[in-house]
């Protein structure tokens, strides 16, 4: 379905000094600088896979969707998806593709639910028998029937992104890029979501594309994922392997009050790993591994020694991931 062959894009940016000199400067003798977004990464992606493509902010995962979905041009390399060159032939791309980007709408603003999907209907020339079915399905699916007869402009952010969702997938797309869809959202939000991507999967043969920085959706939606770091490729493979080595790890953030004297107990050091520690606002973040010492043992031995005013329990991080596996390609 998706074919990439090393693939690159840089961009040229203005190198401007602050002031009026600079203003003038840059007008008159302007300098610029590159900057590699993406660097030569390959990758290959059969039909009706759920891929992760993930990694830290500015590993150049927006720019790859963005070029796999025609809207920019590569420095250099190639693309196909599903036979065709998206930057060359945008518009017959467009009528195979869905895309959902983050906080950005392809929904009208001022008109209502239902209009703005007519409207879509029309763009994207979906028969009206196939329009009433996908949107009876997607209505059931993801809680949408009171949403239908309100602007856009006046919906929640859960509910925006329900409707995106749905407007994503309306034209029954082979390929769907999904750019952070759940950030910001509440968990009964997110579960929908999560749910409603795996069961387009399941009885369309929808290929997923997902960018998320959230653990939760890369455990229960994807069955691959590739990390991306710096523009170039990390790790490619199964989520099998992913978990088996990060899958117990745990991160808990303190609030508490200590110095800069001051150590984690002795007794559970060979434990945990300090990612953070800031004396100057009292927080301190601790990873570890859960199948070696539980979140209770290690709040139970941080409050005996410290005054914990807050503190909060998370899945490892991706970019402790990230970090981790260049510590394990240098071992």
């Amino acid at each position: 379905m998706i074919e990439v062959s090393q693939l690159s894009k840089m961009y040229k940016i203005a190198d401007k000094k602050p002031g009026l000199m600079g203003a003038v400067q840059s007008l008159f003798r302007p300098k610029f600088y590159i900057k590699q977004a993406v660097e030569n990464i390959s990758f290959s992606i059969q039909k009706g896979e759920l891929v992760g493509y993930i990694g830290a902010n500015g590993a150049g995962k927006s720019t790859t969707i963005k070029m796999l979905s025609g809207i920019m041009t590569p420095s250099s390399g190639e693309v196909l998806v599903n036979g065709i060159e998206p930057y060359k032939n945008r518009q017959k791309n467009a009528g195979q593709i869905g895309a959902v980007f983050g906080q950005r709408t392809q929904l009208f603003w001022d008109i209502p639910v239902r209009e703005s999907y007519e409207l879509l209907m029309h763009i994207y020339k979906v028969p009206p028998q196939q329009f009433k079915q996908n949107l009876e399905q997607f209505v059931e699916t993801l809680g949408l029937s009171s949403l239908l007869g309100i602007p856009v402009r006046q919906l929640s952010l859960g509910q925006k992104m329900r409707c995106e969702l749905a407007a994503a997938f309306l034209h029954d797309p082979s390929v769907v890029f999904l750019d952070e869809p759940t950030i910001g959202l509440d968990i009964s939000v997110k579960s929908k979501i999560r749910y409603f991507i795996r069961e387009m999967n399941r009885t369309r043969g929808t290929t997923v594309i997902l960018t998320t920085h959230d653990m939760q959706d890369i455990e229960e939606i994807v069955n691959r994922i590739i990390i991306l770091d710096q523009g170039k490729i990390l790790y490619d493979g199964d989520t099998g392997g992913i978990k088996e080595d990060f899958g117990n790890q745990r991160v808990i953030d303190f609030d508490l009050t200590f110095t800069d004297n001051d150590r984690i107990p002795i007794d559970i050091t060979e434990f945990v790993s300090v990612i953070q520690k800031d004396p100057s606002n009292g927080k301190i973040t601790l990873s570890f591994n859960n199948g070696e010492i539980t979140a209770a043992e290690v709040i139970a031995r941080m409050m005996s020694k410290f005054e914990v005013h807050d503190l909060s329990i998370t899945d490892t991080r991706i970019e402790d991931i990230v970090k981790r596996l260049y510590e394990r390609e240098a071992s």
